[in-house]
């Protein structure tokens, strides 16, 4: 691949909406088979580092990768010499003269991924950081467009845990004019107030509309419902208590039947019982397993323009 790469993506904020609609549109079409021949990353390195598990997303980059003509290298938790003391901003200088792209899950946020993305050479993609999961909320709203035609208008009912993934899903859906996000928390596990003042100036420029409660009545009609693992990859509540908070919050038959028609989405991986009851993830208004290989189509999606070749988008989504 020539010519340095330049586009990072940290956060759902840092995109323009044209670039965001871009890449949704076009994760769209890899999931509907075209582009299959297409290989924008033919010859480039791309570096996946993972401190923390992944199945979904690191598989997903992956194998996207190299289905677009890019070669790897995997990196594990303890294999980088910021273990030994380099610091973050070396480590970079470094990695940006030999890979073009590098996908990263570190423990260090999103400051240690801005760091990484501090030179012109190589794009830094954030594969999840305690405050934002970026990625999942671009397959979010592929698995959308694909199940609707659309995101305008449409109407998400999201409960549990104000996580990453919330936090994301929060930036991208309230971009799209018309649409509803309903923020169902536990007192004091809801969505940093951050993304919710961004979302807030989102919403109004499109006439969208977010909001956020800290108890499950009185449940607003929507299009899909969404939940999360209650415990969030890699982290642990204070509260030896907290499952007491979350148990009203579970999705079952009743709240699913608060919204006849609704799918169900989740971002995996799932514990039946907790924040969803087996009837539902595996039940037949459950895309939870369709939104996970969406993951891998978004992926490509990326990759492909992050390597400056996704085309903006146009139209209505």
């Amino acid at each position: 691949m020539s010519g340095p790469l330049r586009r990072h993506l940290i956060s759902i904020g840092d995109l323009g909406f044209e670039e965001m609609h871009g890449i949704v549109r076009r994760g769209a079409e890899y999931a509907a088979g075209r582009h299959e021949g297409a290989r924008p990353l033919h010859d480039a390195v791309v570096g996946v580092l993972f401190r923390k598990t992944s199945t979904r997303t690191r598989t997903a980059f992956s194998a996207g990768a190299l289905r677009l003509g890019g070669r790897l290298i995997t990196y594990g938790p303890g294999d980088l010499q910021e273990n030994t003391g380099e610091t973050v901003e070396d480590t970079a200088a470094v990695l940006s003269r030999m890979l073009d792209v590098l996908v990263a899950r570190t423990a260090g946020g999103e400051a240690e991924l801005r760091a990484l993305a501090a030179q012109r050479r190589m794009a830094v993609v954030n594969a999840m950081s305690a405050a934002e999961h970026p990625t999942q909320a671009l397959a979010d709203l592929t698995t959308l467009l694909r199940r609707f035609g659309r995101i305008d208008g449409l109407r998400v009912l999201y409960l549990g845990e104000g996580n990453n993934t919330a936090s994301a899903l929060t930036l991208a859906l309230s971009r799209y004019p018309g649409t509803e996000l309903h923020l169902r928390t536990p007192q004091g596990y809801g969505v940093e107030q951050y993304y919710l003042d961004r979302a807030a100036e989102y919403a109004a420029a499109g006439g969208a509309l977010v909001t956020q409660r800290h108890d499950p009545a009185d449940l607003p009609e929507a299009d899909v419902i969404y939940t999360t693992r209650w415990q969030t990859t890699g982290t642990t509540k204070a509260d030896p208590g907290w499952r007491r908070a979350f148990e009203p919050f579970r999705v079952d038959k009743a709240v699913m039947d608060t919204s006849p028609g609704a799918l169900f989405m989740h971002d995996l991986p799932a514990h039946r019982g907790d924040e969803v009851t087996a009837e539902v993830l595996d039940g037949p208004d459950s895309i939870a397993f369709e939104q996970a290989e969406n993951k891998y189509h978004s992926a490509r999606a990326v990759l492909e323009w992050c390597a400056g070749g996704a085309p903006a988008g146009d139209g209505d989504a």
